[in-house]
């Protein structure tokens, strides 16, 4: 019973991966987005296979009477499946599409002979300075890096010896895709294609038979037991060079490979315990994301983000926020009040303090210069840096480094407590009083992600909300994993996972599950990434149950199963994939007619809730709560974000 009631959370990504995929089949997208689905798509996959696959293949192998065995299996299943879907997109839906107009990818086919001449300048020119070849008997000392491409070359000699040796191919060090041009023609050829259709250089006193393109993805886990606070960002640094030298956990090599050079190959290079994948021609397909592909038609039209605020000329960002709250949804609204909030925050005279959380940031972070400014004006700057954010660690290590140097006081997390919330805080002194201005946000504080993830973003001046805030801060820099007894704070506004979130909302869901049974009107309405967490998950079965409409919007990850006779008949699941990351988290109750709306950073997954401080947050201005409410409906009602786009222009001239 519990199994069936609870889908598997790897198979439910591998779910919504394979959502992402069929964006590419869609006629309506333009031609190169569709391309593009295509690289995050793989993208992902590449992910799930250094993340998640070496969780499965260990429960495979070590608890055969586990209820969580045989998913490997169930992985690798749909994996070809999708597989096979991808290249039937490409093949039966994108080649013919570019050759109508007049442009022609080489896909799984000999260069044509039109372009020979110039393919083989390229080779030369820009190509051949970056490739090498491995020797069959240096195979056994060479260390075939993480997601890098290769080419298994099978050569024989003039006495007719067979023997294989593997070239790369460069493509993280130059272009993977190459455009030549012939007349009005535009053809598109692959780097390794370019590489093998001039291999019998590499080789000239032998027979080249044949050539097969392979990669290796290697586990990415990273070992976070560290001593203190001063032995973590040297350790990970450190383990951050190594991260590419995990054990194998697939070799993707293309079909065709005879089994004994196959093996060879598995032995040589140690991958004898990774899963050996079939996975076609082409590998990395990530790279899509830059094929080069020009025009009008071929992407989407141009969305230009709103202005979501109107700062009088003779008046501050910070003026504006004390008169009223102010919420930003971002793409379809500038990022620039974020940017400004913290501007100000580095040189108003006025403040004194400046908190901040910081998970992923920019590489070229406009905020953490603002505030690395402020330390510089004599301002007190404490920042919680997230340096285990997954595949960002260096760039926080960076920008900590950075920091430190200016003099922000620079926390880390405790090793076994990420802090995933994404918040600031502002304390300023005037006239001997205490102000605070604060920013509660669904995603980081990340200006070049606000192009293309959906969030929200509240800036407020509510004093005991932010009361509340500089209370978690002094929690944090305790840096303890669980809050003791004289930690413990009287949150009556947001809700802090490792305090309160948790146990407020289930107080939430019983509280409609009490209306639905007085007659009242109830319903939940939630919009996450991810649903895992069982304890919630089983609340929302019970106000199933009870009557009470539950919609959910998923993105990713959905361990709750809709619609089972007699447990979630009154529950829907609504996933949306489209031009822009759906992000925010947002949960709505009906509260018997009077909603009440939070947002914040958690999803509801284990890790959100049992070894995350995560924070979310109420809207209590009901012009802000109602626009909310709008656009979850017009998602709920399967309109598109051009909708949400074009609704969001409407509301903004109507206020501005």
């Amino acid at each position: 019973m519990e199994k069936s009631v609870f889908f598997n959370r790897d198979l439910s990504w591998l779910g919504f991966n394979g959502r992402v995929l069929l964006e590419a089949a869609k006629d309506a997208v333009p031609v190169l987005e569709r391309v593009k689905f295509l690289s995050i798509y793989s993208s992902n996959l590449d992910e799930f296979y250094r993340v998640r696959m070496p969780v499965l293949m260990a429960v495979d192998e070590g608890n055969a009477g586990n209820e969580e065995a045989g998913n490997y299996r169930l992985a690798r299943e749909e994996i070809n499946r999708q597989q096979q879907t991808f290249g039937e997109i490409i093949s039966g839906q994108i080649l013919p599409l570019l050759a109508s107009q007049d442009v022609h990818w080489i896909y799984n086919k000999p260069i044509p002979e039109l372009i020979s001449a110039k393919v083989s300048e390229l080779f030369f020119n820009e190509i051949l300075a970056h490739v090498y070849a491995v020797s069959a008997t240096g195979l056994n000392s060479f260390f075939a890096e993480n997601n890098k491409l290769y080419q298994a070359v099978i050569l024989k000699d003039v006495q007719g010896n067979e023997r294989l040796e593997l070239v790369n191919v460069p493509s993280d060090v130059i272009a993977r895709f190459y455009s030549i041009m012939e007349g009005a023609v535009q053809y598109v050829v692959f780097l390794e294609d370019i590489i093998k259709h001039n291999i019998q250089y590499l080789f000239p006193e032998d027979s080249v038979v044949n050539v097969f393109n392979l990669k290796i993805t290697r586990d990415a886990a990273l070992n976070t037991d560290y001593n203190n606070q001063d032995d973590v960002a040297v350790a990970l640094e450190q383990q951050l060079e190594n991260r590419d030298f995990g054990l194998a956990t697939r070799f993707l090599c293309e079909p065709g490979i005879p089994l004994r050079h196959l093996y060879s190959m598995i032995y040589s290079l140690k991958l004898q315990g990774a899963a050996i994948v079939d996975g076609g021609k082409y590998h990395n397909l990530k790279d899509l994301a830059s094929f080069p592909l020009n025009g009008s038609k071929v992407s989407y039209p141009k969305w230009s983000a709103a202005s979501s605020v109107m700062v009088p000329e003779n008046e501050t960002l910070f003026d504006v926020i004390q008169k009223k709250d102010i919420l930003l949804n971002v793409p379809y609204q500038r990022y620039d009040p974020v940017l400004r909030f913290f501007n100000e925050a580095a040189t108003d005279a006025f403040v004194l303090e400046i908190y901040a959380t910081l998970y992923r940031v920019a590489h070229n972070s406009r905020i953490v210069s603002a505030l690395i400014t402020a330390a510089r004006n004599g301002k007190k700057v404490v920042v919680m840096v997230e340096l285990k954010a997954r595949f960002d660690e260096a760039n926080n290590i960076k920008w900590a480094k950075q920091m430190k140097a200016a003099g922000v006081k620079v926390i880390y997390s405790n090793i076994d407590l990420k802090v995933h919330a994404k918040v600031a805080l502002v304390k300023r002194r005037i006239d001997l009083r205490e102000e605070y201005l604060g920013l509660f946000a669904t995603g980081n504080l990340n200006e070049t992600t606000a192009r293309f993830y959906t969030d929200h973003i509240l800036l407020t001046s509510h004093q005991s909300m932010l009361k509340e805030l500089e209370a978690l801060f002094g929690f944090l820099s305790k840096n303890k994993k669980v809050p003791s007894f004289e930690d413990l704070i009287d949150f009556k506004h947001l809700l802090v996972s490792q305090f309160n979130l948790q146990d407020r909302f289930i107080e939430l869901i019983q509280r409609e599950i009490d209306h639905s049974k007085q007659g009242l009107p109830a319903g939940i309405t939630i919009k996450l990434n991810n649903l895992e967490e069982k304890v919630l998950i089983r609340k929302l079965y019970e106000a199933s149950q009870a009557g009470v409409r539950v919609r959910l919007i998923v993105r990713g990850i959905c361990c709750l199963v809709p619609g089972l006779k007699g447990i979630s008949e009154g529950i829907t699941v609504t996933r949306i994939v489209d031009r822009y990351l759906e992000h925010g988290r947002i949960f709505i109750f009906e509260n018997a007619g009077s909603p009440d709306l939070l947002m914040g950073s958690a999803d509801w997954m284990n890790r959100n809730i049992y070894s995350r401080i995560e924070v979310c947050f109420p809207v209590y201005d009901p012009v802000l709560k109602s626009t909310i409410m709008e656009l979850i409906n017009l998602q709920l009602g399967a309109k598109a974000q051009e909708s949400i786009y074009l609704f969001l222009q409407k509301k903004l001239n109507e206020v501005l």
